[in-house]
């Protein structure tokens, strides 16, 4: 089955490179490779010497919309991972030691906003799709204008140029009593743009206690006032919970994917202990966009967060509270001397958060004995400075660079005299310099080094031992990247190339004691190379009665992640790979688009082995991820466009896990993911335009 689903798979492919003709097609619908992208103020395809990758949200058309894992692995280099549902991790061009859960050291922003907290964590498990239009995906260190870290950016943005008026409604049910609603209102005009999003998502999920219930609400107003004045402001609030049914050995896993871990030893089920998440997110924050006079312009954003968490676990009960705000301002400076365009950008962002978090025991799923009461405060600030220089739009320089701090400290309240513990990073420079070349038809290459500074987040200084460990170091490496990307067959087929070399420093390791609870240690040095390619091919089908286009996209991915130097007491790990990254992966996509509104997609993901311990002496077996959708988008009202479709995940029915825990105490590595499984939905979208 497996061997005929592949050959149809590939056959479709070729096919459509055989017979593909005519001139490529623009469809919102798809992962874009090439678009206007914002980062680092650059608006060109190619920033800051590397290619930024945008997802957009009507992407999900060829997926499941229950989360962005699909969307994410379809890019070279990323990599998202699901423990369970509601329970996510991102890796961009690095590896899970440092998030046995959540998503740590990739800086995230939604309309300006740094969603990531002051401690270095990101809750990107609120976000649903409709809660943005795109978003850019930036790969390797960029302190240069967005602070400290070391593991890759996120811009996530409400608007796009495409936005209209209109009124969104969508209903999709699957497997595991799936439901899941999304709704979403535009109104206004572009210069006086609103949009009001609703979702809501729940599911009894595949394994045993996995349920998982979400309500999400944003609302964003952009208001042009004048030609030198543009003011946006974004809310968002989320109330999550899931269940959590805890990792499995491979003897468990094997028997029985479907159960949560069962009781072992003094520690209770997964079931037994109500494992789970209660989440509560409330986002605010407002842009303004000044011009002083042509080609100078300031952004200044100011924003708060707050985020309420409860989790019993089979360990303890731990509740956290987690006050935030902060602001960030950047100067723009522009001028063009005959052929030539400069650009200089100055800076800072400060964000600072008041966290409160109690441990106590768990019993029965509620909270029990206080055993830790621990005040937190972070501080962190970054002041940056960039300059571009384009030389006849063929040359372009880039040089930036950013002086980053970060300050801790932590009282804990139950004990007596009250323990005060405290530390403060802070690097002296992270800079970057970028190189590219432009040619005609969009071919390009480039070159880029950086270095980047990441310090520990408040989840490694205050992991779930309980024990403060501000002996951390904070990681700094330096990174080197070359490529290209060219347009072949008059722009229908474009390829991407990249390679790329990371030495990390003081690399963060999480380690599982005997009572398999988290805690962190610097790893000596890791040394990252990779090698990205992508290759993305539209075409139209003018004169064809049946067809109308079609569209091909891949992307593999190689990396060789080793330690360099580490010895941990007597054992030394030196030149082993670092677990949780597969060497090999591949992702394949392909979308039909008949006239009469009939649409078929697929989508294809490969990964390798991957090691599930420093020592690499315990590996995930490689898997194989199928999927596809029908769909019929019929021309009901010129107004009105309507969408019925259903779709099959994991055509295959492979037995793999998408989220393993590295490390693991008792062999404990697995986090099985659905097999087989089935979702189905229809949409209404109504595009109406304001009276004047």
């Amino acid at each position: 089955m497996k061997k005929i689903t592949c050959g149809l798979l590939i056959g479709l492919l070729l096919h459509s490179f055989v017979n593909a003709q005519q001139v490529p097609i623009t469809d919102s619908s798809k992962t874009l490779n090439e678009v206007v992208i914002t980062a680092f103020e650059q608006n060109r395809a190619i920033s800051c010497g590397t290619i930024v990758k945008v997802i957009t949200n009507t992407g999900a058309d060829r997926y499941n919309k229950t989360s962005l894992v699909h969307a994410f692995n379809s890019i070279a280099g990323a990599r998202m991972e699901e423990r369970s549902p509601g329970s996510y991790r991102i890796n961009i061009r690095g590896s899970s030691l440092r998030s046995p859960f959540g998503v740590r050291n990739v800086k995230v922003y939604w309309n300006d906003i740094p969603v990531t907290d002051a401690g270095g964590n990101t809750y990107f498990n609120q976000f649903a799709f409709n809660n943005f239009s795109t978003v850019e995906m930036f790969k390797g260190p960029a302190g240069s204008m967005y602070g400290a870290g070391t593991g890759g950016l996120l811009l996530m943005h409400s608007f796009n140029n495409a936005w209209q008026p209109a009124v969104n409604v969508e209903y999709v049910t699957g497997s595991y009593g799936l439901q899941n609603i999304f709704a979403s209102v535009g109104f206004g005009e572009m210069n006086r743009r609103n949009q009001v999003t609703y979702n809501h998502t729940e599911s009894d999920g595949y394994r045993s206690h996995t349920k998982t219930k979400r309500d999400n609400v944003s609302f964003t107003s952009q208001f042009k006032m004048s030609d030198k004045q543009q003011l946006t402001g974004s809310i968002l609030y989320n109330n999550l919970f899931y269940e959590t049914p805890g990792g499995l050995t491979k003897t468990e896993f094997l028997a029985n994917p479907k159960q949560a871990r069962p009781a072992a030893g003094a520690f209770p089920s997964a079931d037994g202990a109500k494992a789970a998440i209660y989440q509560k997110n409330f986002t605010a924050g407002i842009n303004h966009r000044y011009s002083f006079f042509n080609g100078f312009t300031n952004t200044t954003t100011v924003f708060g967060t707050f985020a309420q968490i409860q989790n019993p676990t089979f360990r303890n009960y731990e509740r956290r509270n987690e006050p935030g705000f902060g602001g960030r301002t950047s100067f723009i400076y522009e001028k063009k001397i005959k052929e030539t365009k400069l650009q200089l950008i100055a800076g800072a962002e400060l964000q600072q958060g008041f966290f409160n978090t109690q441990v106590s025991k768990n019993k029965n799923g509620n909270a029990d004995t206080l055993q830790t009461n621990d005040d937190i405060e972070y501080f962190t600030g970054s002041i940056f400075l960039q300059g571009d220089v384009s030389i006849k739009e063929n040359w372009i320089i880039t040089a930036g660079a950013s002086i980053n701090k970060s300050k801790v400290d932590f009282q804990r309240l139950n004990n007596y005299p009250v323990l005060h513990q405290g530390r403060t990073y802070k690097n002296e420079i992270s800079p970057r310099l970028a190189l590219q070349k432009r040619f005609k038809k969009g071919n390009a290459v480039f070159a880029s080094i950086s270095r980047g500074f990441s310090p520990p987040t408040i989840s490694e200084l205050l992991p779930s031992t309980g024990n403060i460990s501000t002996f951390l170091q904070a990681e700094e490496g330096i990174n080197y990247e070359l490529g290209g990307k060219v347009s072949l067959l008059n722009g229908k087929l474009r390829l991407e190339a990249t390679g790329f070399y990371f030495k990390l420093n003081n690399a963060l390791v999480s380690r599982k004691d005997s009572n398999n609870a988290d805690y962190f240690v610097n790893a000596g040095n890791t040394k990252q190379k990779g090698i990205e390619l992508s290759a993305d091919y539209s075409t139209e089908f003018v004169k064809c009665v049946l067809l109308d286009n079609i569209h091909v996209k891949s992307a593999y991915t190689y990396s060789d992640f080793r330690y360099g130097d580490f010895e941990k007491g007597k054992t030394d790990f030196s030149g082993k790979r670092l677990p949780s990254v597969p060497e090999h992966t591949i992702a394949l996509s392909a979308d039909v688009q008949f006239k009469k509104g009939i649409y078929l997609t697929s989508n294809f993901y490969y990964a390798t082995k991957m090691f599930l311990d420093d020592a690499n002496t315990v590996a995930a077996d490689g898997y194989r991820i199928l999927g596809c959708r029908a769909g019929w988008k019929p021309a009901v009202k010129s107004k009105l466009i309507m969408n019925v479709y259903a779709g099959i995940d994991n055509l295959l029915n492979e037995t793999y896990s998408l989220g393993n825990d590295i490390n693991a105490a008792g062999g404990r590595y697995y986090n099985a993911a659905p097999k087989r499984n089935f979702y189905a939905g229809i949409s209404f979208q109504l595009n109406y335009a304001q009276k004047k």
